[in-house]
């Protein structure tokens, strides 16, 4: 079993925060329940600090009851942990700002993703920062700061490793990356994954829409889980659970709000005929993934595809938090054209150099396994500048020529 550090961890984000509030009248810190969120607010460095949580029955009644007056304070900051429990909030919260417009006035967190949400009448357009966060990186687990992009762009592969075999990345995939679970054994693990799952179901979904059929939703979050690394197919997901097609995109519009499942548009900036415009689909955490499918970890080592799914969406974990806690400006893609070319990570850097990635959960890379990655930057990428990696779980990072390498996996946290 591979080790983590002993916990509280230190988030990528807390800088980014600390800089937003000094230039940002209003921050949000958004991300699913039990992440961390309320945490790292709370123990950011004593500035007058003012907090308030809407998981409280009296503040949550108090806000909704007086919403202008439940946002006047005296305090440098007043953090409203839960908005979402009250979106009323907002419009106060806009004319306080309006009123005052000094940086650092609020900072709120949310467990749903605000934009969505239809009781939501006011945006803060304008005066409102976003910062994401996720469950635990590996990274913050081991207390190793998010480079692996700058890295990998820059092709310096020479500091050092900590080997993972697969069988490591299968550990660490089914632990996943809530700090709540990540202590407990598997059957303990899987336990609160699925009450986890259950909670949010029965209580943060009512904030955002009317559910009609919680049992379809139930059994949506387990065919998420299923495709989580392919690319999405509306029909073929609907199969089998008697659902109109506009209620079941409803329904998966409602997972994404609550930071459940998450989608990578195609990479499609180019005049390439053929290149595929279908979005692939990601569960936000390994761990959750395997528990709502309800598998074993002793087991999944010895089937390949599941093997392949653990390890994709434990590599869209770690590579989404890198890119929400980079000063620099990454975006995430997917390609894949009707000839079956695909790479399943294409990172693009805000001067248009582009980085491809492929997860291969064995121990032995090959010059073939290069061949889409080295069509697309002979085809595609032309004059940008393209690197092309294979994360792997061998031993140590390997040139295979003109910008292509073989990288251990652990180069994700190193």
């Amino acid at each position: 079993m591979t080790q983590i550090e002993n916990g509280p961890y230190p988030r990528w984000q807390s800088a980014s925060i600390l800089t937003a509030l000094q230039e940002r009248r209003v921050l949000l810190l958004a991300g699913p329940r039990q992440c961390g969120k309320t945490t790292l607010a709370r123990s950011l460095p004593p500035n007058g600090f003012e907090y308030r949580t809407l998981d409280d029955l009296t503040m949550l009644r108090a806000a909704e009851n007086d919403p202008h007056g439940f946002v006047q304070h005296n305090a440098g900051t007043l953090i409203i942990d839960e908005v979402q429990r009250a979106p009323d909030l907002l419009p106060a919260i806009k004319k306080a700002v309006d009123d005052d417009p000094r940086p650092g006035q609020f900072l709120l967190t949310g467990s749903v993703n605000i934009a969505a949400m239809p009781s939501a009448r006011e945006s803060l357009a304008g005066r409102l920062g976003r910062i994401r966060l996720r469950p635990l990186s590996q990274g913050e687990m081991q207390r190793t700061p998010p480079r692996f992009l700058d890295l990998a762009f820059d092709q310096s592969f020479d500091h050092g490793w900590r080997v993972h075999n697969r069988d490591d990345l299968l550990d660490i995939a089914f632990r996943g990356g809530f700090p709540e679970a990540l202590v407990l054994p598997g059957q303990s693990r899987r336990k609160w994954h699925r009450d986890y799952i259950a909670t949010i179901l029965e209580r943060d979904l009512n904030d955002i829409t009317r559910i009609h059929r919680l049992d379809a939703m139930r059994e949506l979050v387990r065919t998420m889980a299923a495709w989580s690394g392919k690319l999405m197919d509306v029909s073929a997901i609907g199969t089998g659970l008697s659902i109109r097609r506009a209620t079941l995109e409803t329904y998966i519009n409602a997972l994404e709000t609550l930071f459940l499942v998450e989608r990578i548009p195609p990479w499609t900036r180019t005049d390439y005929e053929r290149v595929g415009k279908q979005v692939k689909s990601f569960m936000s955490d390994c761990g959750l993934m395997a528990s709502v499918l309800g598998w074993r970890r002793e087991r999944v080592g010895v089937e390949d595809d599941r093997v392949g799914k653990c390890i994709e969406t434990l590599a869209f974990n770690e590579i989404a938090a890198q890119i929400d806690s980079s000063q620099t400006g990454y975006e995430l893609f997917h390609y894949r054209d009707r000839e079956k070319r695909e790479i399943d990570f294409l990172v693009e850097r805000e001067d248009g150099a582009l980085l491809g990635i492929e997860i291969k959960a064995g121990a032995t890379v090959r010059e073939k396994d290069f061949r889409h990655m080295e069509w697309f930057r002979d085809n595609l990428a032309k004059d940008r500048p393209f690197v092309g990696i294979i994360l792997y779980s061998g031993d140590f990072p390997g040139s295979f020529g003109n910008g292509m390498w073989a990288v251990p996996f652990s180069a994700l946290w190193s």
